[in-house]
C-alpha cells in the first residue's frame, strides 16, 4: 500500500539493565594529558612526598652542622673568658691589713668605733685590762665568734650585742650572754716609729688559747 510505505528502521541502542546506574568514565592516567601538564591530586601527593624524602637528608645534616657550630662557639668564648679573667684579674678594693690609727693622746677612755666601717675593729682604751694592770689599747674583731655577724656596741648597756642570736660581750671582748661559744678576738696593736698607733690585722689572739698575754697583743702606754 502507498501509505504505508515501509521506513528504514534505526538499530536498537543497548541500554544498561534496569537498576543500574550509569558508570562514570575512568580517570584519566597521569601521562594521559602530558602536554596540558594536568596531574591528579594522588599523583601531586606522591610528587611532594617524593620531594620531602631527598630534602630530609639535607636538612638534617644542616641541623648538626647548626648544633656543632655552636657548641665550638660556646667553647671558644669560655676559653677566651677564662683567658681574658687570667690576664685581667678582677682587682678587689679591700682594705690593707696593717694601717696606722693616729696617735695615743687622740683617744678618750673606752671604745672608739670610728674604724668599725672601714677595717672592721674596735679600738679601746682602757685603763687596766684582764691581764694588764697598766692603762693601754687593744684592738678587738668587730665579728661574732658564733655565726660571724656584725655586732653593735650599746654605750648605755657598756656592752657589745650581736643582732643575730643575741650573743653579748663585755668591753673587754669576753663573752657573757648569747650563743657565742667564745670572747672576740684581738689583733695585732703597737706603737710605729713615727709614734702612732699600728693596728696589724693579719695576726690575731684568742683569749681562750692563752693569747691575750701576748705582749702584741694589747698597747701599753
Amino acid at each position: 500500500m502507498a501509505d504505508e510505505e515501509k521506513t528504514p528502521q534505526m538499530a536498537d541502542t543497548p541500554t544498561a539493565p534496569a537498576g543500574e546506574a550509569a558508570k562514570p568514565a575512568p580517570p584519566s592516567a597521569p601521562g594521559d594529558k602530558l602536554k596540558g601538564r594536568t596531574t591528579t591530586p594522588a599523583a601531586r601527593s606522591a610528587k611532594k612526598a617524593a620531594v620531602d624524602d631527598d630534602e630530609s637528608p639535607l636538612m638534617g645534616r644542616r641541623g648538626w652542622m647548626g648544633l656543632a657550630w655552636g657548641a665550638f662557639t660556646a667553647a671558644t668564648a669560655g676559653c677566651l673568658a677564662a683567658t681574658g679573667r687570667f690576664m685581667f684579674p678582677n682587682v678587689l678594693n679591700e682594705p690593707p691589713s696593717q694601717f696606722a690609727i693616729g696617735f695615743p693622746d687622740e683617744y678618750g677612755q673606752g671604745v672608739d668605733e670610728r674604724f668599725k666601717d672601714t677595717f672592721g675593729v674596735w679600738v679601746v682604751r682602757t685603763e687596766s685590762d684582764l691581764t694588764h694592770e697598766a692603762p693601754g689599747f687593744y684592738a678587738l674583731f668587730s665579728v661574732c665568734t658564733h655565726l660571724g655577724c656584725t655586732p653593735n656596741w650599746l654605750s648605755a648597756e657598756n656592752k657589745f650585742k650581736c643582732p643575730c642570736h643575741g650573743s653579748g660581750f663585755r668591753p673587754t671582748g669576753v663573752n657573757f650572754e648569747g650563743p657565742a661559744p667564745r670572747p672576740l678576738e684581738r689583733t695585732r696593736i703597737v706603737l710605729a716609729e713615727d709614734g702612732q698607733i699600728l693596728v696589724d690585722k693579719g695576726r690575731k689572739f684568742q683569749q681562750e688559747l692563752g693569747q691575750w698575754t701576748d705582749p702584741e697583743s694589747f698597747l701599753q702606754i
